[in-house]
């Protein structure tokens, strides 16, 4: 892992996550121990679109109020929240953070995309949390992008507590599904939800399968670090953690 120094140590940086708890995700704890994350939550009641609508017009709201807090760059740590709409939408969503509260921001599903073009992927499985509309919409996305889908395996799953709960050996399992379903077409894989807890799939499934494994939490921290203007490559966590986000 890259040393923080004393002086990036102190530069607080800005989650705007799903649940009401506000609680930082565990993984920037491991991946980034040395830095200082503030979170403020939406309050999400469901992970569909129904969930979405009823919190995303508070996303602006929630990073005027990171940004009187002091903090570096704001994220919202959410995939299908920022993707749902499509990619014209989740750029708009960028850029009016960025209005609104003057500093550096970004999306998870930016981070996804961003992630995979540094790992050149152009065409990947994509394993996820979601119910089928949703995986439907994070297609559509995908390829608003210029990335291609070569298969789509999802958990059916809606509830943000459910997520959380879900088992390294069920997302191991789910990605290696995923893997076969695109029979040789995919360069690596998409595991997509915020709320997974994935640090330890990603290592299990690079291993095992010798491609990249994006995953939302790990790839949103990543991201942010980097769009705080840090040095974000951190070892043991996956190849695109490795990757220098510039």
């Amino acid at each position: 892992m890259n040393t923080i120094s004393p002086e990036e140590s102190q530069k607080a940086i800005g989650l705007i996550v799903p649940p009401a708890s506000a609680q930082v995700p565990v993984d920037a704890g491991l991946m980034y121990p040395g830095l200082k994350f503030i979170a403020r939550g939406l309050a999400l009641g469901s992970v569909d679109k129904k969930g979405y609508d009823a919190v995303i017009e508070h996303v602006v709201e929630k990073a005027r109020d990171l940004a009187a807090e002091g903090v570096s760059a704001i994220s919202l740590m959410g995939t299908s929240l920022s993707f749902y709409r499509g990619a014209n939408l989740n750029q708009q969503l960028k850029d009016e953070m960025e209005q609104a509260c003057g500093l550096p921001c970004t999306t998870m599903s930016y981070a996804i995309v961003h992630g995979m073009r540094k790992l050149d992927l152009k065409t990947v499985a994509v394993a996820t949390a979601y119910v089928d509309d949703v995986n439907r919409r994070l297609d559509v996305f995908l390829n608003g992008e210029d990335i291609a889908v070569a298969s789509t395996k999802g958990l059916g799953l809606n509830g943000v507590r459910e997520v959380a709960l879900v088992s390294t050996e069920t997302l191991v399992r789910l990605c290696l599904d995923a893997w076969d379903e695109a029979n040789g077409r995919a360069g690596g894989i998409v595991l997509s939800c915020g709320g997974l807890v994935t640090l330890d799939t990603v290592a299990q499934v690079e291993r095992q399968l010798g491609v990249p494994v994006v995953a939302s939490s790990p790839a949103g921290f990543w991201d942010v670090v980097g769009t705080a203007g840090l040095d974000s490559r951190v070892q043991g966590f996956g190849r695109l953690a490795a990757t220098s986000w510039l």
